[in-house]
């Protein structure tokens, strides 16, 4: 069979994904493995026709495909993204339909699932047959364990695809919003107080509900409201992946477009930050996905932190429950005082409430300097990011890592030692049978509750 690996990754042959293919390649072949660099030449087949319907006409050729790609920013690369979009728009879904896929990323698995969630939709949406994920360590290869277990899910994915075994649909299709958003008037706008308002939308003259979201909004503060859209924006390129900037946060290219200056210059100094996009096949727009990977000269450091922030989305979101948990996890990662977000489902008077509670909100809890307390979407990823700068990615992020040593990132536990103390003696003193009698009884509930009751007493 042939196996058409459409690879994601800006950095062509040298994508560490690749390597992994290139090992599976010399362990099976009795298959052919065909590499197409589909985010590399992102560009040339937008710009090119011709080069987009060979690509399509292999696909339609092949006998099964491979969607591998290394992690971006929670998804996809940004040209990856747009490679999907062109499927779409140039009407090419008819090649897959009915092919056998998969998918295969490289990445440390901070939001992985997120990213495979998005290609198994994606491939249910053009009606594939998606057999499934596989999700690797960058340095997996090293591992005799991790190679035979690659080789086993691809031995099955083969099997499958040669034997026709059937496959679950996970995603339904979308159905769009077809409501019009009509703003009504801001009825009391809030007053900023001082606080600057930064709304960063990507609405074109197709996206009529988007564009009047974000004019209600703006209208709903009193004060100066920037606006600015991504269309507007000197962006060169996506993210190449070259690391350049993991030294001292210079990216590859400061001087040669306008992003970098934009964020430090606009969105870096706000104190309320609004998102503002439409729903394109399973995410936001490609021209978001770029945006979001080119904020990666940041590195692992969360640059909206403390601020107030908020998404405001039109399209079917209460239908793609991973697009959602994917801004959430932005918004918390980030360590914002995430608002929430909006969108277009409801009637425009509820939009419109919806809007100036945004809003009311938004400069209430910066005036009182609120961000709510982290769920597991916050916490996981920053102690995901503390173990490894710590240990293997010191270097190349020598940035991150004096970011986390001056911001106290590193607080693993087992530098509190009072408390590794009282649990080490509690650990053996619960071998002791009577002891463990005595503590494992009636009185643990009790004993857990006492000191917050003692403190709520104080005070």
């Amino acid at each position: 069979m042939e196996i058409l690996v459409l690879s994601g990754s800006p950095k062509g042959d040298l994508s560490v994904t690749l390597q992994y293919v290139a090992y599976l390649a010399k362990k099976i072949p009795a298959h052919k493995f065909s590499v197409v660099h589909v985010a590399q030449q992102c560009r040339q087949l937008e710009n090119d026709p011709a080069a987009f319907a060979a690509v399509v006409d292999r696909v339609r050729r092949a006998d099964a495909v491979l969607w591998a790609f290394p992690l971006y920013y929670l998804l996809v690369h940004g040209s990856y993204k747009r490679f999907i979009e062109l499927i779409g728009e140039r009407g090419a879904q008819d090649a897959f339909r009915g092919k056998y896929a998969a998918s295969l990323s490289t990445s440390i698995r901070f939001f992985d699932h997120t990213a495979h969630n998005y290609i198994n939709a994606v491939a249910d949406d053009l009606e594939m047959r998606y057999f499934g994920r596989y999700s690797a360590k960058m340095n997996d290869l090293f591992d005799p364990a991790e190679r035979a277990r690659l080789l086993a899910f691809t031995e099955n994915f083969l099997a499958a695809a040669a034997h026709g075994h059937p496959t679950a649909r996970a995603y339904r299709p979308l159905d769009p919003v077809a409501r019009r958003y009509t703003p009504g008037p801001a009825a009391a706008p809030v007053d900023t107080g001082g606080k600057k308002v930064l709304i960063v939308s990507d609405a074109g003259p197709d996206q009529p509900n988007l564009t009047a979201m974000v004019a209600r909004l703006a209208a709903a503060f009193r004060g100066p409201v920037e606006t600015i859209n991504l269309g507007d924006l000197d962006i060169k390129g996506g993210c190449l992946g070259c690391c350049r900037c993991s030294y001292d946060n210079t990216c590859v290219y400061q001087g040669k477009d306008g992003f970098n200056a934009f964020y430090d210059e606009k969105v870096r100094p706000a104190d309320i930050v609004v998102y503002a996009g439409a729903i394109r096949d399973r995410y936001l727009s490609s021209r978001w996905k770029t945006y979001f990977d080119r904020t990666f000269f940041n590195n692992h450091v969360s640059t909206l932190s403390g601020k107030q922030f908020a998404f405001l989305v039109s399209g079917p979101l209460a239908q793609n429950a991973n697009l959602r948990q994917i801004l959430e996890a932005y918004g918390e990662f980030q360590q914002t005082g995430f608002l929430g977000i909006v969108t277009d489902e409801g009637s425009s008077p509820e939009t419109d409430a919806l809007l100036d509670r945004l809003a009311a909100a938004a400069v209430e809890q910066s005036a009182r300097g609120y961000l709510p307390p982290p769920s597991f979407l916050g916490v996981a990823g920053r102690k995901l990011f503390r173990d490894e700068i710590w240990a293997r990615m010191r270097f190349p992020f020598v940035a991150d890592h004096r970011y986390y040593q001056a911001n106290g990132y590193y607080d693993f536990p087992q530098r509190e030692w009072g408390v590794r103390l009282r649990t080490l003696f509690m650990y053996w003193l619960a071998h002791i049978p009577a002891v463990r009698k005595e503590i494992y009884g009636p009185r643990m509930t009790e004993h857990m509750v006492a000191p917050l009751r003692k403190l709520v007493a104080k005070l």
